[in-house]
């Protein structure tokens, strides 16, 4: 028995580390595509394999400095701190945060009052953002050149989400770096009755839209896993209808 339990451990830690976590969404600035309370499912193995974030995927990163420099987070016990070590349950020390990825690297993105955001000057068609949400009125941008090797995010809940506008001042320029990207969010498993995929909406394959950007694609060697890896096969599954729809960590406790 003791020796089945290490092994379990053994596995759970290493299906945490290069494989799949799972994180709780403790605020409401991905709704309504997330909802607070909600358990994703974040792919953390095809970066392992060269795969860089693209747009319209929802990822899980790091507090590239300064985003969450107001939340303290609770100071897990013992027992907590090892459970979550072996990704059993979420971290309380870590500071990640999730968004959707609007443009990356090379990309032009902008938005005026009043208007939608754009992308290497094409319109995006939002149907994920919050009913009665406006693309980008709160804080307007732009036009903003995404560094090479950095992604500009944004929440669906655009009037109750501190993304990539609102941090500007900062090194980056609200841009997070690529390196500081966990995954990507590939399905919500909790609630059972909220279950379901989340794909790349359909406007970010629009013609042309690589026109002046450079998307992230996956390394040669991370395609060819793509077919015996049911997770990679998920990760490229495309929204067939509007998105109505972590605690891995506590994400986006800016609200």
């Amino acid at each position: 028995m003791p020796l089945l339990i290490g092994i379990a451990l053994i596995l759970a830690l290493l299906i945490k580390t290069f494989l799949v976590q799972a994180f709780s969404i403790p605020s409401d600035s991905m709704q309504d595509t997330l909802q607070r309370g909600d358990r994703v499912l974040v792919d953390k193995l095809t970066p392992w394999f060269g795969s860089t974030p693209e747009r319209g995927e929802v990822v899980v990163f790091h507090d590239p400095g300064g985003w969450l420099e107001d939340q303290k987070p609770a100071e897990p016990n013992a027992v907590q701190k090892f459970l979550s070590f072996i990704g059993l349950m979420p971290s309380a020390e870590e500071k990640d945060l999730i968004k959707r990825v609007i443009a990356t690297g090379g990309d032009t993105v902008e938005c005026k009052k009043g208007g939608p955001v754009k992308v290497n000057g094409k319109a995006l068609n939002e149907p994920y953002i919050y009913p009665g949400d406006s693309a980008c009125d709160d804080m307007p941008f732009g036009p903003i050149k995404v560094p090479k090797g950095r992604i500009w995010v944004m929440g669906d809940h655009r009037q109750n989400s501190l993304d990539s506008r609102y941090h500007q001042e900062l090194p980056g320029g609200g841009t997070v770096s690529n390196d500081e990207v966990v995954g990507r969010a590939f399905t919500i498993a909790w609630p059972l009755n909220r279950i379901d995929w989340l794909g790349i909406p359909g406007t970010f394959d629009q013609k042309g839209l690589n026109g002046m950007g450079a998307a992230g694609t996956a390394a040669p060697v991370a395609a060819g896993l793509a077919g015996a890896v049911p997770i990679v096969l998920w990760r490229r599954r495309r929204l067939t209808r509007p998105s109505d729809a972590v605690e891995g960590t506590d994400l986006t406790r800016e609200g």
